[in-house]
């Protein structure tokens, strides 16, 4: 990719890179090699022109060494009064429960996902980000069918610190439609961890809501004394809505030392039906879609992931390479849809655990290839162009091409200081590279048309880089058997740039830019630096076996993404296919935007039985982000604010430091209720609120949930259970107006589910929305599923995107 020098501005020097960097210079030799770094791709070049139960193991397949469980990962939440930091640490020059071990988690805070809530979700639904919301104030943001964006607190997208397998990437599409959780199936999950409150720095950064770390199985091993140890199973499910299958296919064989293993997960689904006639007004496009069905949902995955591992005398020395491909997966809330995914990961870790604590260091690299266009319910043809030399060249759909590279490097060492502390030090860096570009429509070819979308190629982000650099330190103390504490603190350098860009021909649209002039965009020095300081402290309190509780403060910091700073047209065509949100509207970029800041203070407290079987949690949180990022109104085709606020339509808006605040708490319980002869009763529910206000516009933050809950009867019998849950969702009517985003109506769903396990054979089946109630969620966004999405008002206002209507589902899967 050629990278022109731009034009700094008169009497600003861009500051020298970080030394940090030079930290994983040989760790990244083999990544970074030219095998790696060479693209599939070719870049045109740019010219600026004027957990189910066991199953019963048969005796030659037994497999020792399972993964040990990371520290803190049985708490529900409050983090369980366990002994201090260091207490499971074996002793002797090395540990021989290291084999296979998931990375150490701090102790305090965070909430594990049971394997069984895993294991049901895997089969109702093939998007991981849902399989969370088992979790008390996590929800999703509508997407493709496989690619939901997760929301913690009103705190969503890049505003969280998501991981799958410790590789921390970044969405590659101005539509975020490959977020970090679209590359792992839910039928791979091994473990899911989450921090919704206060998180502590190590599992932070560059983030200012919660953190998720989700991870595949971890490597399996013989027993000492085993030659040769197999496991093998093979799965698949059935939903009715969108005649939605899949199947999933997993093989390992290991000796005492070696292990090799492979997962792969095949999805696929129609269009889905909603719980009745919900277009409004109603919508006559081409192909006619009947009145419930809603459009640009079909999706098609395939993943696959290989690992190979070696273990000896506590040491882990892992290799994981993924491979995705999505053929296709339709947007309801995008103007354009992915028509084709491809993603490449290669991730090196080495887990070495020793007398005075444990190591772990891991590189990895990510390549991403992904294609948009418009889908079947989407206009594709929009008329033609005679050219200059009489050919007639129809103008189909607008091809946009996003390719993107990901380099990483995080090593992390807990060191037991005393048994009672535990100090723990670690860096992360990345660097990331950022391409998008917009084939001309039609391609005729330079000197033969010109106007709307030809004859050049549209630059949207050309060359753009987002380097991190993060060192941090926590320090993890317990005082008595009831106090322990956890702080922390991480300095994070973001350092970002992009190169020169220009739009499809020299007509005035493509002239203007998110500062004024195409020219003064290209000729002003792009480079920025942000540097944040991230402050976090956790005091863990346990009076005595029945009642937990955790306190938490922090402040945290976080760089603006690419798109953010440097989508650059405020034209209504080329800002409508600039938008993350799901809303309809079209976004204008902002070079001189600055981080965001969030102070923080959250508490979870817990009181419980000692079994744990009875508990009730109680976790209020507030937020204060400084210089939150927001967007404004602009007038059209400017970066000029708007002096009056359109209403009852999409606009175009500019993204926009303002003061924000977020509060609300999240309460769950559970108990049981008998025990009888024909099994176990219990209930649970949750209950959660989130209130989110720009302070500097005075109007409501966007998607944000409003106040729901769940009531879940639990009936279990040998290796049954049974599940009647209902879910109630209040009203949404406190709405950000500057994005014109639309009331939901409250509304109530009852779904039914159940697993049985027998032997080595498990399935899960159910029946989500039972009563086919007609609902939109009020995470759902807006319908432009279908019709001529291009044009900024092309699809009516007004049509929010309806929720699934009824659907059963099952699953089933073999053990061998």
């Amino acid at each position: 990719m050629p990278n022109p020098s731009s034009a700094p501005v008169a009497g600003v020097a861009r500051p020298a890179r970080a030394a940090t960097a030079r930290i994983a210079i040989s760790v990244f030799a083999l990544a970074a090699s030219p095998a790696f770094a060479q693209s599939p791709t070719a870049v045109p070049p740019v010219a600026v022109e004027a957990q189910k139960v066991p199953p019963k193991p048969k005796p030659k397949k037994h497999v020792a060494h399972r993964a040990a469980i990371p520290q803190g990962a049985a708490a529900s939440g409050a983090g369980g009064a366990a002994p201090g930091p260091s207490a499971a640490r074996a002793a002797g020059p090395f540990s021989p429960a290291a084999p296979g071990a998931l990375p150490h988690y701090p102790s305090v805070g965070g909430a594990s996902l049971p394997a069984g809530a895993i294991a049901s979700q895997a089969a109702a639904t093939s998007d991981t980000a849902t399989v969370l919301t088992a979790l008390p104030g996590v929800y999703v943001s509508t997407a493709g069918g496989a690619s939901g964006l997760p929301t913690i607190h009103g705190f969503a997208d890049d505003q969280l610190r998501v991981k799958v397998d410790g590789m921390d990437t970044i969405a590659s599409c101005p539509n975020h439609m490959n977020p970090v959780l679209s590359y792992l199936d839910p039928s791979q999950i091994g473990s899911v961890q989450v921090w919704s409150g206060v998180a502590p720095v190590s599992v932070g950064g560059d983030a200012i809501g919660g953190s998720v770390v989700v991870n595949s199985p971890p490597p399996l091993f013989a027993a000492a004394g085993e030659a040769l140890v197999t496991k093998e199973s093979i799965g698949a499910f059935f939903r009715s809505n969108g005649t939605g299958l899949g199947a999933s296919l997993s093989a390992m064989a290991a000796t005492a030392h070696v292990s090799m293993s492979y997962e792969g997960a095949f999805a696929k689904s129609n269009n889905y039906d909603a719980g009745g006639a919900f277009r409004n007004p109603p919508l006559t496009t081409t192909p006619t879609l009947s009145a419930s069905e809603v459009g640009s949902t079909a999706y098609e995955t395939q993943n696959h992931l290989a690992t190979l591992a070696y273990q000896n005398e506590g040491q882990l020395l892992e290799l994981k390479a993924n491979y995705q491909h999505v053929p296709y997966q339709l947007y309801p809330n995008q103007r354009m849809d992915m028509l084709d995914n491809q993603e490449t990961g290669i991730n090196l870790r080495y887990f070495g655990a020793f007398s005075w604590g444990d190591v772990e260091t891991r590189a990895y690299w990510q390549h991403v290839d992904h294609y948009m266009n418009f889908g079947p319910d989407k206009l594709f043809l929009y008329g033609s162009v005679t050219g200059k030399n009489g050919v007639v060249y129809p103008v189909l759909g607008m091809p946009m091409n996003t390719m993107s590279n990901t380099f990483g490097n995080s090593t992390k060492a807990d060191i037991n200081i005393t048994s009672r502390d535990v100090l723990r030090v670690g860096y992360d860096l990345q660097w990331y590279n950022l391409n998008d570009w917009w084939p001309p429509s039609p391609n005729c070819g330079v000197g033969n048309c010109s106007g709307g979308m030809s004859p050049l190629t549209f630059w949207n982000i050309n060359n753009g880089e987002r380097d991190r650099y993060s060192p941090y330190l926590e320090w993890e103390r317990q005082w008595t058997p009831t106090v322990s504490t956890l702080l922390g603190a991480r300095y994070e350098l973001v350092e970002t740039n992009t190169g020169p860009v220009h739009g499809y021909n020299t007509m005035a649209m493509y002239q203007t830019s998110s500062v004024g002039t195409l020219a003064t965009f290209n000729a002003m020095d792009r480079a920025r630096d942000f540097n944040n300081l991230d402050l976090s402290a956790l005091l863990h309190y346990t009076p005595n076996a029945n009642v937990d509780a955790v306190l938490g403060l922090a402040q945290t910091g976080q760089a603006p993404n690419l798109y953010e700073l440097y989508t650059w047209s405020p034209a209504g065509m080329p800002a409508v296919m600039n938008n993350f949100y799901g809303d309809g509207n079209g976004y204008l970029g902002n070079p001189n935007l600055k981080p965001e800041i969030a102070e923080k203070v959250s508490l979870d407290l817990s009181w419980h039985s000692a079994d744990r079987e009875t508990e009730v949690k109680f976790s209020p949180y507030y937020s204060y982000v400084y210089d939150y990022i927001d967007a404004i109104q602009v007038k059209p085709g400017t970066n000029v604010p708007a002096t009056t606020l359109k209403t009852g339509q999409f606009v175009i808006l500019q993204y926009m430091n303002e003061d924000a605040r977020i509060y609300g708490f999240d309460l769950s319980a559970k108990a049981p209720i008998a025990r009888t002869a024909y099994g176990d009763f219990s209930v649970a529910g949750m209950l959660s609120d989130a209130n989110g206000k720009d302070i500097s516009l005075n109007t409501g933050l966007y998607n944000m949930m409003p106040l729901n809950g769940k009531v879940t009867l639990i009936h279990r019998l040998g290796g049954w259970e049974g599940d009647v849950e209902f879910v109630a969702v209040a009203d949404k009517n406190y709405v950000s107006a500057q994005r014109n985003e639309m009331w939901t109506a409250g509304y109530g769903l009852f779904n039914l589910r159940g697993a049985y396990n027998w032997q080595n054979v498990h399935f899960n089946f159910g029946v989500e929305n039972l009563f086919n109630r007609l609902y939109d969620p009020p995470l759902g966004g807006a319908y432009v599923g279908q019709g001529r999405t291009m044009s900024l008002n092309g699809v009516p206002w007004g049509t929010p995107v309806p929720g699934l209507g009824r659907t059963l589902y099952a699953g089933m899967k073999v053990d061998f």
